[in-house]
């Protein structure tokens, strides 16, 4: 169900049109779209995996990035990430682009007197996306109306794992090649999901350790005891790895058991076997493979 909008706790009859679509967090209308809404933004900050009588902390999770920007998260990266002596006059470049690279949301340089670059530091923010809609219960919060079912959303945990793991391992290889870091700022939940789908080896020493080039610092949302009723980010692990170990964790997992592999065979054999021709004149399998052998596949 639908957790914050425009940064505030979900409530029956919240109406953002009040506030002309502000996220506080950036100060500008919120960027946030649907194709539900052709007209106005979709200022879904947060959404409950469980439902909003759990723990914020487990079950509250970003699908906005700009969620992020309640904290002063590049300030905590050079806090937490910056190796060696902190910068002398860092400044902030927005969504850089590259041919051949792609692009990240921020880089914090540390520039010199000359307006060379010294170190820097690659930054991006994930949040998570989700399969599904959660745009009924939107309108029934607007309409302070009742859900009669809970609506079909569920968290895109695989494209976060399958796109946004390979981006950091291919942009962790350039990074090591300039001597650099990328750090991604993602929810404390996406990045445990990471954990249980890849073992890879990390480090809390991601300032001095040389190997380090993918830097994951994680958020999740707690109780604001400022502001009762609401949610805050807080920091929660800062932990490193290089894109060697991150992708050798994803490819070359332990394999099953021969022997469990051809139970799988047989299983599938009783359910129905087929033969090579049935399959060709099935069109399943192109007819040159019956004329030329092993040719129709190169």
């Amino acid at each position: 169900m639908i957790g914050e909008v425009l940064g505030r706790r979900a409530v029956k009859g919240a109406n953002p049109a009040t506030a002309e679509f502000l996220c506080p967090f950036i100060k500008t209308r919120c960027p946030k779209r649907s194709t539900n809404l052709p007209n106005e933004p979709y200022p879904v900050c947060t959404l409950w995996k469980n439902g909003p009588a759990n723990n914020p902390e487990e079950d509250l999770i970003f699908v906005c990035p700009k969620r992020f920007y309640a904290v002063d998260f590049l300030t905590e990266v050079i806090e937490h990430c910056w190796p060696g002596d902190k910068p002398n006059n860092p400044q902030i470049a927005r969504e850089v682009k590259m041919a051949g690279f792609g692009n990240v949301d921020f880089v914090i340089a540390d520039v010199k007197d000359d307006n060379e670059i010294d170190q820097f530091l690659s930054v991006e923010l994930q949040a998570i996306d989700i399969t599904g809609s959660a745009f009924p219960a939107y309108q029934a919060l607007r309409a302070a109306q009742d859900l009669e079912k809970r609506p079909t959303y569920n968290f895109n945990w695989d494209n976060v794992y399958k796109r946004y793991v390979t981006q950091l391992i291919r942009k962790g290889y350039f990074h090591h090649h300039w001597k650099s870091k990328i750090v991604a700022v993602i929810p404390e939940q996406v990045y445990q999901y990471i954990l249980g789908r890849a073992a890879f080896m990390k480090t809390a020493d991601v300032k001095n350790d040389p190997q380090v080039n993918i830097i994951f610092m994680t958020y999740r949302l707690e109780n604001d005891p400022s502001r009762p009723g609401e949610y805050r980010p807080r920091l929660v692990t800062v932990e490193g790895t290089s894109h060697t170990n991150l992708q050798n964790a994803i490819l070359y997992k332990e394999p099953p058991q021969r022997d469990a592999f051809t139970t799988q065979i047989k299983s599938s054999l009783v359910r129905g076997a087929v033969k090579l021709a049935d399959l060709i004149s099935a069109g399943e399998i192109p007819k040159d493979l019956e004329d030329h052998g092993d040719e129709a596949s190169v």
